[in-house]
């Protein structure tokens, strides 16, 4: 046991839920971001200003999804560069064979893949080789295995939640609005969890208007901090001994 300890702190494996429930989750927020949020905005601009330009650069980033929260789960996880790139093709398999779930896909099968891949990254000769057959081969052998009931099971909670939503949408609403608000306390992707269910329609909006009210939120402190900051140095202080006081 000791031996297989020494092998994971050697290779910069940590089995926690900070690494994965935390580290890895925001990273894959932030790759969506950088993929499909951000395309599905330019698209949007282009067919409204009806330039294809940027449709077709809009539709080019969106198709990006499972890559790039692939690789950012990767870089959280600290992977070495023959894994990290390995993990495009992984998240390319699990976002397509994941279907509208695919996110969550994603995030389950990119940590396997790549802790695998850092396991054996720098253990042989031809490193060249081994690190991305194992990386890919895994990644995509458990893409095809359990991306698709792994999608399937998060549309379902995702359609249950907006079922419910649909039905109740007073108290559903206070419900998803609730979660998500305290998802935003805690170091974790509220926006991950939300595009892992799908969740679209009323709970899909409840879960917007309360992100969009935490991220003003989290700007205001931000500049509260910043600006009480700079106050103390000018006096000579400390600005760390100095916190803004919850909003």
């Amino acid at each position: 046991m000791s031996k297989v300890k020494e092998f994971c702190q050697r290779k910069n494996i940590e089995v926690s839920a900070k690494r994965y429930g935390v580290d890895a989750l925001g990273a894959m927020a932030q790759g969506l971001f950088c993929s499909l949020l951000i395309g599905t905005i330019i698209k949007t601009i282009g067919q409204q200003a009806g330039i294809e330009f940027l449709v077709n650069i809009g539709t080019y980033a969106s198709k990006m999804a499972g890559p790039a929260m692939a690789c950012a789960i990767g870089f959280a996880l600290q992977a070495d560069p023959l894994v990290l790139f390995s993990l495009i093709t992984v998240g390319f398999s699990a976002n397509e064979l994941g279907g509208a779930g695919g996110p969550l896909a994603v995030l389950v099968i990119a940590v396997i893949a790549a802790e695998l891949g850092k396991a054996v990254s720098k253990e042989t000769k031809i490193d060249i080789l081994v690190t991305p057959a194992v990386t890919i081969l895994v990644g995509v052998g458990l893409s095809y295995a359990i991306a698709p009931p792994i999608g399937a099971a998060a549309i379902s909670v995702g359609q249950v939640i907006m079922w419910a939503t649909e039905l109740q949408p007073f108290l559903m609403g206070i419900l998803v609005s609730v979660i998500v608000g305290i998802a935003l306390t805690l170091p974790i992707s509220s926006a991950a969890i939300c595009a892992a269910l799908g969740l679209t329609g009323l709970a899909g909006g409840a879960a917007v208007a309360v992100r969009a009210a935490g991220g003003l939120q989290k700007e205001r402190r931000y500049h509260l901090d910043l600006h009480r900051g700079k106050h103390t140095r000018d006096c000579g202080g400390d600005p760390r001994s100095h916190r803004a006081a919850p909003l």
